[in-house]
């Protein structure tokens, strides 16, 4: 293996946890990692705490083995503020170092797989390198044509083993929804966006339904002229959930106005909202009331609010340093466009 690497474009890390504490000790190597890429990073998290299996009580407990560790699969709702928080620290290490390095505009992606969940074969395809994490002797069976890329090992920081066997879950709440929506504008998809679909993907059964803003109820937008087209945003948003589930079906619909499908869907149990549109969950809810429609049971995305008070002191600090925001990226856009003119008159 490589001990070294220059400046590459497309950059794939692969590395496993044995619980859902904040990975503090894969900081290094996601920030290396981005540090190393111009493009696109993918960082696969393998664990057997991802299995899609529903968990089942007694002596009918499924079991996943990593290493000489027997690891139920978790109920996704019962952890879905660990598994939030998990994925922001995951995005914001990569996105941080993005960003202070002048790379906007770089593509990252963060997966969560089962042990057993073999990683798609053509995720391979175009990458320059893959990248593992020092010390980390549970890596499953990888595809062929991820095997045959070049590797280098990335340091790690301090890895608490800590097996998570949660107790059984005795929540009301079910432990997958058959059909959960959310909705957004997608705009220049970033890890923000990302986050709240793979959110949605996370606690989903059989089908997510997105709601992506219509192109007539951004005219007020900063910078609207650089604002991507509905079908764009719909493509990026389609193929990166593709890729975070491929079991799922996905329907991505245009909102044209708060309520979207869930205003006359029955077929919806689940909603996934961030903090700050709460305020249009509680129109939904109304609205289905109205209409006579079951509630829905609602998730909400609070850690990458900025006054989120999930995450400790330097993760929040790290946070608030990092941009995770379309009007941000058009801006950005902008400004560049505008120094390039200026230097080509």
């Amino acid at each position: 293996m490589d001990s070294s690497t220059d400046q590459l474009e497309r950059s794939l890390l692969i590395a496993t946890l044995d619980s859902l504490d904040t990975p503090h000790h894969l900081g290094p190597a996601i920030a290396s990692a981005a540090a190393k890429s111009s493009e696109t990073l993918v960082i696969a998290l393998l664990s057997p705490l991802f299995e899609l299996r529903h968990v089942q009580q007694g002596s009918q407990d499924v079991l996943a083995r990593t290493g000489k560790s027997l690891v139920t699969p978790i109920s996704r709702t019962d952890r879905w503020d660990d598994v939030q928080q998990l994925l922001t620290y995951v995005y914001v290490q990569a996105t941080k170092v993005a960003q202070d390095n002048g790379r906007i505009l770089m593509d990252v992606t963060v997966l969560l797989r089962g042990c057993e969940q073999p990683l798609p074969a053509d995720l391979a395809d175009g990458m320059d390198i893959c990248f593992l994490v020092q010390g980390d002797n549970n890596i499953p069976s990888l595809p062929l044509s991820i095997r045959t890329l070049p590797q280098t090992v990335l340091p790690s920081g301090n890895r608490v083993s800590i097996v998570a066997a949660p107790d059984p879950s005795q929540s009301s709440v079910e432990a997958l929804y058959p059909v959960v929506a959310l909705g957004g504008t997608f705009d220049h998809l970033h890890a923000g966006h990302k986050i709240l679909l793979s959110m949605g993907a996370w606690i989903t059964e059989r089908k997510l339904i997105v709601g992506v803003t219509d192109d007539l109820l951004l005219r007020k937008k900063t910078h609207r002229d650089l604002l991507e087209p509905f079908s764009v945003r719909v493509e990026k948003s389609r193929s990166f959930l593709q890729l975070f589930r491929s079991d799922l079906e996905y329907e991505l619909a245009a909102l044209t106005d708060v309520y979207g499908p869930t205003g006359w869907d029955p077929d919806i149990q689940a909603l996934v909202v961030s903090k700050e549109t709460l305020p249009g969950a509680a129109a939904i809810g109304k609205e289905r009331a109205r209409k006579s429609l079951p509630a829905l049971q609602t998730f909400v995305i609070d850690v990458i609010s900025p006054d989120s008070e999930k995450l400790d002191h330097e993760d929040a600090e790290l946070l608030r340093q990092t941009k995770m925001s379309s009007t941000f990226i058009r801006e950005w856009i902008a400004k560049n466009h505008d120094v390039e003119k200026n230097a080509n008159t």
